[in-house]
Order: C-alpha cells, then structure tokens, then sequence
C-alpha cells in the first residue's frame, strides 16, 4: 500500500523543531507496517528530518495570507505525486488541502485533526463538514473532545466514519533517579496558563528552598517572566531532550486555559513517572487516568496541588508509579490501529474488522414468477447458502419479481422504484459486500450511489452463462457482463478469463469460478443404486421457458440426434429433445436419480472450464458423467472421476461400455462426486468469491 502524508506547510519535520503533528507522524511511521511504502510530505528550510522518508516541499512564497500559501504548497505537491499513484493520501490538519486536491489526484483520503475543526478554514460550518463526511474516506480525531467538536451540530449517526487515535508515548526503557524539580513545558503565554503557573511556582519556591522549578519552551509575543533564583527557563528543546528532562522530574504542570485539542505533554510528563497537575480543559483529561487535575483554574488552587504533592512523599509516589506503569496510549498499539484502518479504507483489504462477518446483499432472480421452479439449479440460492454457512448475514433482493410486481398498466418496464428501493435498503442495511448476477435492472448511478453512501463497499457480479466466440447468444451475453465490469470490484464467469482476453476483452478482476454443488439440493447418490435408466440428458430453451419453442433448434440437437442412431439397447432418457418437454423443479429430480449416467452437453463449442450448470445435477448426485475433452476440464477432474471423449464415436462406445460395467461406472461417480464436492461445494465456492471480492489470496482448486 502506497501512502503519502501530507503535513501543514508550517509544522516543521525536523528534529531540531518538531512540534505536536510532526512528533505523531514520526512516531507512528516507525511502527507501521506500510513504512516501506509511506513518504511523508512538508515544508522546512532545514535539513536534519526526523525520518529519510520525508519529501521537502518547497514554496517560495510564504506570505501571511494563508489561502495563497496553501495552493502553491498544494500545487508543488501535485506535482510532486500525480504520478506516484497512492493508495491514500493523509492530510493533517488542513481541510482546505483536501478541497484542492480531490479533484486534482484520485485517491483515498484521510483527514487527521489535531485542534478544534470549528476553528479552521474549512470546517468551520455545518455544510463544510458535513461535505468532509460525504466525500472523505475516513477522518481521525486526536481526542473525543475534538470529535465533539465536529459533531457540534451534527447527526451522531454520521460518526461511523470517524475513528479517535490519540497521540502516543513510548514507554521509557528505564527511570531516571528523581530530583526535585518542577517542571512546565509548552509555550510560555497566558493561554497556557502560564502566568498562573508563574503565581504558584514563585510562592511554592519561596516556602520550599530545596525544590527547583523550570520552564521549557519560549513565546515570541509579550509573556510572563518568572524572576526567581530556583527557577530557569530552558528555552525550546528537541523533543528527546523534553523526554530526558521529565524523567528527572518530580512534579508537572499543565495548567492550560487554552481548550487543549489533546495536551500532549500531560500524556509525555505521566508516562515519564511525573506527578501531572492539569487543567479540566479541551482534551487533558483523556490523556492519563492519573493525574491531578485542577478544581478551578486559579493559581491558589496549583499552589495548593503543588504544596499536596510536595508534602505527601507517598501520595505522591504513588501517582508517579500509576502512570508511569499505566500509559493510556503506546504508540505501537495505535500505529497498528491507524494501519487497519488505512486497510478498512482501501477496498482490496479485509473489512469489518470488528466482527469479521460480512452483511451481503445477494440480488438475483428468485424465481417467484415461476413458482421456483429452478431452486435446484439456481446458482443465486446456492450463493446465499454458502454465504449463510459461512457465517455472514444475507438479505435476497429479486430484481425481475420486484420490477415485475410494481409495474402498472400504462408501463413496460418499471426499474426507477427499483433503484429506490435498492438505494433505501443499502441505507437501511448497510452491506459490506453486494453480489448481484444476470441482471440489467440495476442502474449504474445506482451502484455510483452505494460507493458514494460507503467507499469501503465492495461490488462484485456473477455470471454463468457462455462467453465463447462460437455462440450468436454469447454475444449479448458478453454485453451484458461488460455493461458493469468497469464500474464494479470484481466479475466472476464460468469460462475461463482467457477467452475473453483473447477476444481483446480488458479482463482486469475477472476469475473463474465452477458451478457449486449444495448438501442440501445434490442429494442423492446415484453411484451407490442401479437405476433402471442409462443416460440421462436434459437441456431447454432457456431457463424461463416452461415449454419448449417450436421450430428452435441448435447444435446439441444435431448432436444428439447423430448420437441415438449409435446407441443400440441404451435406454437413454432426454428431456427438451424430439418433442419431449423440459422437466423442472422435482420432477427434474425424479428423472436424473432414474438413470445411470449423464451426458454433460452445453450450447456451442467445447470452451476452456466452461460447463452447462446441469453438471453440478449429474456429479452432485453421483452420476457417471461424460464431458468433451475439449473443455480442458480435465485440469480439474481426472480419468477416476469423470469420463472425457474425443468424439461422438468415443462417447458412443464409452456409454456402451459403462453401462455393461457397473462396478467401474460405480466407482467413478462415487469419486467424481467426492471430487467436486471437495472443490467446489457451496461454502468453498462462496468462500473463495468473498475472498477474490475483498483482495484476499485463494485459489478456487
């Protein structure tokens, strides 16, 4: 996975000036798996970055209008990235950035927000960031209080696309021996509660001659001085150097007034065995469970917290100990949160992370017009129950029924009610993974609709009729597939992939899958009976057709015919042929269990894995069955479990053979059987369909 992250242009990557987002960035690259691959993005004039990863992005104007910075800084990193194809970008801090590049660099985003979006150009209204939610692929808050923030008025409900990871600290190798000293770190101004620190520290250095008190940081602007001989200010450190110094501290004070977005040298100063004062203000209080924090904001109530702590060796031992020994947020544990969540936001990777079941929409023809005549070959139903076993959830939509039952009198057609009713479910529902098979009735601003509600949804369709040259229907059977291979995830099709590319068809995700079997639908086992029958063949004119059409005939006709003049004494049993009408439903069953053998004959020329779905009937239910060499499938059964023929002489005398060899024909369809329901049953089949749709490495055979 390719990531760029995109810092403000003002926050300095560097170790010599790395502040709040610089320091999360470092620290969270280091223990990310997609290290490797993720090149931090920001501007500085200095050379000693945190991390070799990191890309200067140079701009020349740096003047105090924000907005013409901020596009020059964005059109410096387009050019800079267009062409390195990202799987996400990661903009901290700045939703402004992302309005520039949305449209700009087709990708995945994240919006990291480290201070209050109520507070920054582009998600200051309501509109601006419910705009970010709609068009986002995920946006992360360092703390509840800024989600808050962006929830102010908002719906709730909409904070499924949010995430909170809280800036994190490494835990310290080893403690340094205390020393009594007191120690405030951030910038020296009054928002930070500074000037009450200085009203405290003065009077606690006054009474307590053998504490010592230090200011880390530095203010440009006018600020309190603190002029005491026990206490020094320590100007701005590097990181690190903070770090070492709160190791030899006592006690730590963040008396901030300021609504802290996170505050994080109170998680900094705990972690590094400090017992913290703190201010109830923003985000403090979610950065260590123990601390002490401030009633009133006031310098009489730090003076007397200061005075507490200094007086109670234990007390405040003991808070020492607790929050050095229970940091609230490490920064392995969230460096592998941000990484499954930067797997959740790009489709090819595992989704509902929580649960690990999938909610599936399975949209196919039920049948209901034809009173499910055709549950027994019906590769929908098969699906649904694959995926039921398999542990997911699975609501059925009938395309054809729903648009047959709301049409009226004055339509043909009725498909617009449909797309609503789609598009209410996909709301109501909220699938992780749609799978819809021989259908036109799904719009395509449909199915833009569903990725526009959920980036992460995956969209995959099926398909089992033929896709070969040879066949005049093949053609608008390959129109029908491409109608939505561009818009969805992935095609599955029942010939192999390979003969469509050598159409010059783009077969980008498309995979081959085997009509499956069903414990429940092939259920009988022929191999072990002797049926008083010896082959049986069934085929239609279409699986809606009832009846078979007058003066229809194909090449399966003219094959059989030249097949029963060279079957002498086999009493075969053919269904949709010489007048004799298609059977369906249980009267299907009843036929194929009353004989020996099966013919596996399907429309137009033997094709690559292609194979009429009757194939599942014959094999699933311990028939003997025979198929065209010519279909390669050999590759998948071998000559113990299916017979393969060259010719029509071939079949003819291997069918007089079988039917004179009972044992051997037994003993081949009870392993073709075995075979193809070790393969190809319907948990496998829809196990491996779920894996293919969400990128997940598996092999059908």
């Amino acid at each position: 996975m390719k990531i760029a992250t995109l810092l403000p242009y003002k926050e300095n990557y560097t170790i010599s000036k790395a502040q709040a987002a610089a320091i999360w960035v470092c620290d969270f690259y280091k223990y990310s798996k997609f290290k490797n691959e993720n090149f931090i993005y920001g501007n500085t004039s200095s050379k000693d970055y945190l991390t070799k990863n990191y890309v200067n992005v140079e701009i020349s104007n740096l003047r105090s209008k924000l907005t013409s910075s901020t596009k020059e800084y964005c059109k410096n990193f387009i050019e800079k990235a267009k062409n390195r194809n990202y799987d996400i970008i990661e903009i901290h801090n700045r939703p402004l950035v992302f309005q520039y590049l949305k449209n700009e660099i087709d990708s995945k985003y994240i919006l990291y927000f480290h201070n209050d979006p109520i507070s920054m150009n582009g998600s200051k209204t309501r509109s601006e960031r419910l705009d970010l939610l709609d068009n986002l692929d995920k946006i992360i808050f360092v703390s509840k209080w800024v989600q808050d923030r962006f929830f102010l008025d908002l719906d709730k409900k909409l904070i499924n696309k949010t995430e909170i990871v809280y800036p994190s600290i490494h835990k310290s190798k080893s403690r340094l021996s205390k020393k009594n000293k007191i120690t405030f770190v951030g910038k020296l101004n009054k928002s930070k509660g500074y000037d009450i620190y200085k009203s405290a520290i003065i009077k606690i250095l006054n009474e307590y001659n053998d504490w010592k008190a230090f200011s880390i940081g530095d203010e440009d602007r006018e600020r309190p001085v603190i002029n005491h001989k026990n206490h020094k200010e320590l100007g701005f450190l590097k990181h690190k150097e903070v770090l070492n110094f709160l190791n030899e501290s006592e006690i730590a004070v963040v008396p901030s007034r300021w609504e802290e977005p996170f505050g994080r040298t109170a998680l900094e100063s705990s972690s590094r065995g400090c017992a913290t004062i703190i201010s109830n203000r923003g985000g403090l209080p979610e950065t260590t469970d123990h601390c002490l924090i401030l009633k009133k904001l006031n310098a009489n109530e730090l003076y007397k917290a200061l005075k507490k702590l200094i007086n109670n060796p234990k007390f405040r031992k003991n808070i020492q100990n607790e929050g050095y020994n229970n940091i609230k947020h490490l920064v392995k544990n969230n460096s592998n949160f941000i990484d499954k969540i930067r797997e959740n936001v790009v489709q090819n990777f595992s989704l509902n992370l929580i649960r690990n079941k999938l909610r599936i929409i399975n949209i196919y023809n039920t049948g209901q017009k034809n009173y499910h005549r055709l549950y027994n070959i019906s590769l929908g139903k098969k699906f649904t129950n694959g995926f039921i076993r398999n542990g997911h959830d699975v609501l059925e939509i009938s395309d054809r029924d729903f648009v047959r039952q709301n049409r009226n009198f004055f339509q043909k057609k009725n498909t617009d009610k449909f797309q609503e009713y789609l598009i209410n479910t996909f709301k109501n529902y909220s699938p992780d993974l749609i799978f819809f098979g021989h259908t036109k009735n799904i719009d395509r601003s449909t199915i833009n609709e569903f990725k526009s509600l959920n980036n992460n949804i995956i969209i995959s369709q099926w398909n089992e009729d033929p896709v070969m040259k040879s066949l005049s229907y093949s053609k608008q059977n390959i129109k029908n597939i491409f109608n939505y291979s561009d818009i969805v995830d992935h095609s599955f099709i029942t010939t192999d992939p390979s003969i469509l590319k050598k159409q010059n068809y783009d077969v980008k995700n498309f995979h081959f899958f085997f009509v499956p079997v069903d414990k429940n639908i092939e259920c009988f086992d022929v191999s072990k009976k002797n049926p008083l029958k010896d082959l049986f063949y069934a085929m239609s004119h279409g699986v809606n057709r009832a009846t078979l059409k007058k003066g229809k005939s194909d090449s399966r006709i003219h094959f059989l015919n030249s097949l029963i003049k060279k079957l002498e004494n086999i009493d075969y049993d053919f269904y949709g042929f010489q007048n004799k009408e298609p059977i369906w439903g249980n009267d299907f069953y009843k036929a194929l269990i009353n004989s020996k053998m099966g013919l596996n004959l399907s429309r137009g020329l033997p094709t690559k894995y292609y194979s009429s779905n009757r194939i599942a009937s014959l094999m699933g239910n311990g028939l003997l069955t025979f198929v065209d060499r010519k279909t390669q499938l050999n590759d998948i059964f071998n000559q113990k479990e299916i017979v393969l023929y060259e010719n029509l002489s071939d079949l003819s005398q291997k069918i007089k053979f079988y039917k004179n060899n009972n044992k051997a024909r037994s003993k081949i369809a009870s392993a073709g059987k075995k075979k193809y329901f070790k393969l190809f049953d319907e948990l496998k089949t829809t196990k491996y369909i779920v894996d293919k749709s969400l990128g997940i490495k598996n092999n059908l055979y």
